[in-house]
């Protein structure tokens, strides 16, 4: 676990020195709860006394991305701010959430559920992304079903937030467990965490006897595909800095291709174009070749920054398919970027949530298309390769946002096609892309060996091929001159 609880307003401290709490909607006055549960309205204002708060969350409107300042308590309740007619360049203005533990354990209660539906509302009445700084035990015992109940009622708003284009981001502090993790932290679009926090649907209190703890970290959830990064707490201004710019700037522009090839092996003597391959399997031993550039260097070579998201919310990820947000040319551009394995299902799950994530914040998608085919082993089809294919073949077909698609390796197969934009698609010279690769494809056909690279041939599958076949809309790089 963490070394120490962060309360509401050190956590709110971490990210900002401009903070004004939105007011608090009106009290419901029913005397012990809902349940009429002994002791409970005690148990509130010893709570209140400990804390400072009346609540077990606090919710105002912050600008994120100032200097860090010393720590200070959260300023008293004002009403409801104005847009600064001015701040520093760079900053974004959210809606920020942040429970304070050691009101009820951070519970959930029908008062929570009131701020908490009060914050989306403003967020989404002034437009402003919402940023969560979690820390829970779950729903209130002493409010009864009336207190689960607040979940859907959280989920509503989070889906309502989602639906008016907004950004959510999720900062998981110790301990995030319950229902807090299953809407808000583990709902929202981005999802962070500080190192070991406790992150996980069962509290430490309710798990079976044998349970391992390791696997209730945020460090195993990142493992497991539902965290994206973990942050320690004096980097936590900056990194939601660069996520808020990220994501709060929406365009209606395509993403360029990379128009230059990075690392690329030095050209003929003269100073000549690099010649395209001249046979099918020329493009194949190219594209297969260890000293070409692979998706990490196009990615560095493209963008000033970037942010990754990982993993696919489903309990997988795939370190062969990079995902993320970055800035060129001063714009947002989002990423999923195959790195020359066979790709995994959890790698075509993570690539569809990239681009439907994108496409909901009107963000242009960058695809990288480099990939022998799918992993077809008994694994992959256990963790559903195809239904994953299948989804991320709906993302990009039903993607409103313009998306672009560059193939700089192998384009194997259906597994390949899957990340591609249909009638948006270039290839670098060093690129191939086929229905089959040309061995299997032999195989099948009951040739010999000796026959691949004749087949290769006949597949049409070098870069200028692609382009007279109208498959791809040209090629990017020296090379390009045909």
């Amino acid at each position: 676990m963490t070394d120490r609880r962060f309360s509401a307003r050190e956590a709110i401290a971490f990210l900002t020195d401009d903070f004004t709490r939105l007011p608090a909607p009106p009290k419901r006055y029913a005397a012990d709860g809902p349940l009429a549960w002994a002791g409970y309205d005690a148990a509130r204002a010893r709570a209140a006394e400990r804390t400072g708060e009346e609540e077990s969350v606090v919710c105002g409107v912050a600008t994120i991305g100032t200097p860090a300042p010393p720590p200070r308590p959260a300023p008293a309740p004002v009403p409801p701010p104005r847009p600064a007619p001015t701040r520093p360049a760079g900053a974004v203005r959210a809606v920020l959430i942040a429970f304070e533990f050691g009101f009820l354990g951070g519970s959930l209660g029908e008062r929570t559920g009131d701020r908490l539906e009060s914050a989306h509302r403003y967020a989404r009445e002034h437009r402003l992304p919402v940023v969560s700084l979690v820390a829970t035990g779950g729903s209130r015992m002493q409010e009864g079903m009336r207190a689960l109940t607040q979940l859907q009622r959280v989920a509503r708003q989070t889906a309502l937030t989602r639906a008016a284009g907004l950004p959510q981001i999720a900062v998981l502090r110790d301990p995030t467990t319950g229902g807090g993790w299953a809407t808000l932290g583990a709902g929202a679009d981005v999802v962070l965490a500080l190192p070991a926090a406790q992150v996980g649907f069962a509290g430490s209190r309710v798990r079976p006897p044998d349970a391992d703890p390791a696997a209730y970290t945020a460090e195993a959830q990142r493992d497991a595909g539902t965290v994206d990064a973990i942050v320690a707490p004096e980097d936590l201004r900056a990194t939601l800095t660069r996520w808020l710019r990220l994501l709060t700037a929406p365009s209606t522009a395509p993403a360029p291709p990379p128009p230059h090839l990075p690392a690329l092996p030095p050209a003929p003597a003269g100073g000549a174009p690099r010649p395209l391959p001249a046979t099918g399997w020329e493009a194949v031993e190219r594209a297969r070749s260890p000293h070409r550039p692979r998706a990490e260097a196009y990615l560095d070579a493209y963008f000033t920054h970037r942010a990754a998201v990982s993993g696919d919310r489903a309990g997988g990820t795939d370190p062969g398919m990079l995902c993320g947000f970055g800035e060129h040319e001063g714009r947002t551009i989002a990423y999923a970027a195959q790195c020359g394995t066979a790709t995994r299902p959890a790698g075509y799950r993570t690539a569809a949530r990239l681009i439907r994530l994108a496409d909901r914040l009107g963000i242009p998608v960058l695809t990288l298309v480099d990939t022998p085919g799918a992993a077809n082993d008994a694994e992959a089809e256990r963790q559903g390769a195809g239904a994953a294919i299948a989804d991320l073949f709906t993302a990009v077909a039903t993607a409103r946002t313009p998306v672009t698609t560059l193939v700089v390796g192998e384009g194997g197969s259906g597994g390949a096609l899957a990340l591609a934009a249909p009638d948006n698609t270039w290839a670098t010279p060093d690129s191939y892309f086929s229905v089959i690769a040309p061995e299997p494809a032999a195989a099948i056909l009951k040739r010999p060996a000796s026959q691949v690279r004749a087949t290769a041939d006949e597949l049409r599958i070098r870069p200028q091929d692609l382009v007279d076949l109208g498959v791809i809309r040209g090629i990017t790089g020296p090379a390009a001159g045909r």
